[in-house]
C-alpha cells in the first residue's frame, strides 16, 4: 500500500520526530523512501542568491552549495541510512510547499510525511498549537494522503494496527472512511469508527440539556450504522462509537483509549473548493496534541 513513500524534512531536529515514522514505514512495508529537502528560498527570480532556510543567511547558490547541503542532509540522517538501502536524497531550492508538490507529481508517492512545524518550538506559542503554514498547503493539495507527526510522543510507533478514523458525516469525511477502510483492509488492522457530537454549538450560553444530547448521540450512531457499516461488513474487527463534547478533545481521547497508531480524517469539511479549503480547525487541532500519528486526507483515494 505504501510502496512510494516522499519525506518533505528541514532536516533540523523539528523534523527528527517525523523522520523516526518515515524510516519505519519504509523499513516496515519495504517502501522506497525519497527524503526531500528544500534548502533555501531565492531572493529573486531566477537570482542565484537565495535564503537558506536552516540558517536564514544569503548565500550563493552553486553547485558546490548544493552539494554541502545535501551531504549535510545525509550526516543528519546517517544512523537511519545505515539501514535503509532503499532510500534517496533530493534538495532543492523554491517556496517549500511548492517544491514539495512538484515534487510529488513527479514521484507520485502513495504518502507524503511531514512534521508540524519546521520552526523552533521557542520562536512561538502559537507554532505549538497551530499546523505548520508549509503542511497547510501541501495537505490541501496534495493528490495522496499527508502522514502528519507534530509531537515527539506520536513517533514511538509501532506500524498500523490500530486505526480510528474521525468523522462528521461531511462529503470530504467519505473520502478519509475509504483510505481508512483500505488500510484496515491491506493492513488487517482493527478499525474504530468515531463521531465526536459538539455539544457547544447547540445551545449556544446555555446548558444543554441531557435528554437532548442522548437523542443526537442515538441519531448519530444511526447514521453511522447506515452510512458505514454496511459498507465494511467483512472487516472482522470494527467498532463505532459516538461522544460528546469538543470534538479535537474527544478525538485524542478516544485514540488514547484505544491506544490507537493512527488517526484518519479529512483536511477539511466544509463545501469550499479544494484549492480555498483550509485546513479544519479540528483537524488541526488534532494535529498538534495526539499522541499517534495523523492522516490527512483531501480527496477520493483509488
Amino acid at each position: 500500500m505504501f510502496q512510494k513513500i516522499l519525506f518533505a524534512t528541514s532536516a533540523t531536529e523539528a523534523c527528527d520526530h517525523a523522520a523516526r515514522v518515515a524510516f519505519d514505514m519504509a523499513d516496515r512495508y519495504q517502501s522506497h523512501l525519497t527524503v526531500f529537502h528544500v534548502l533555501g528560498v531565492p531572493t529573486r527570480a531566477y537570482s542565484q542568491v537565495v535564503v537558506d532556510i536552516r540558517t536564514g543567511d544569503k548565500v550563493i547558490l552553486d553547485d558546490d552549495y548544493r552539494s554541502w547541503v545535501e551531504e549535510e542532509v545525509k550526516i543528519h540522517y546517517a544512523k537511519q541510512l545505515e539501514t535503509a538501502p532503499e532510500t534517496s536524497i533530493e534538495v532543492a531550492v523554491g517556496l517549500p510547499h511548492r517544491e514539495i508538490l512538484r515534487k510529488a507529481r513527479d514521484t507520485q508517492p502513495d504518502l507524503i510525511v511531514m512534521g508540524g512545524s519546521t520552526g523552533r518550538d521557542e520562536e512561538s506559542a502559537y507554532k505549538r498549537s497551530v499546523a505548520g503554514s508549509t503542511l497547510q498547503r501541501v495537505a490541501k493539495v496534495a493528490a495522496c494522503p499527508v502522514l502528519v507527526i507534530t509531537r515527539p510522543a506520536a513517533s514511538f510507533w509501532g506500524g498500523f494496527s490500530n486505526v480510528v478514523f474521525g468523522t462528521d458525516f461531511s462529503r470530504a469525511s467519505d473520502n478519509a472512511f475509504d483510505f481508512a477502510v483500505k488500510l484496515a483492509r491491506q493492513l488487517n488492522c482493527d478499525l474504530h469508527l468515531f463521531h465526536a457530537l459538539d455539544i457547544s454549538a447547540m445551545h449556544a450560553g446555555k446548558l444543554a440539556d441531557q435528554d437532548e444530547i442522548e437523542d443526537q448521540i442515538r441519531a448519530a450512531l444511526k447514521q453511522m450504522r447506515r452510512r458505514y457499516l454496511k459498507r465494511v461488513k467483512d472487516l472482522p474487527n470494527i467498532s463505532i462509537e459516538v461522544w460528546e463534547g469538543l470534538p479535537y478533545v474527544e478525538i485524542v481521547k478516544y485514540a488514547r483509549e484505544k491506544q490507537a497508531d493512527l488517526i484518519v480524517m479529512a483536511h477539511h469539511t466544509s463545501a469550499a473548493q479544494l484549492g480555498e479549503a483550509r485546513l479544519g480547525s479540528v483537524m488541526e487541532q488534532v494535529m498538534v496534541r495526539a499522541g499517534c500519528p495523523v492522516i490527512s486526507v483531501n480527496r477520493s483515494i483509488s
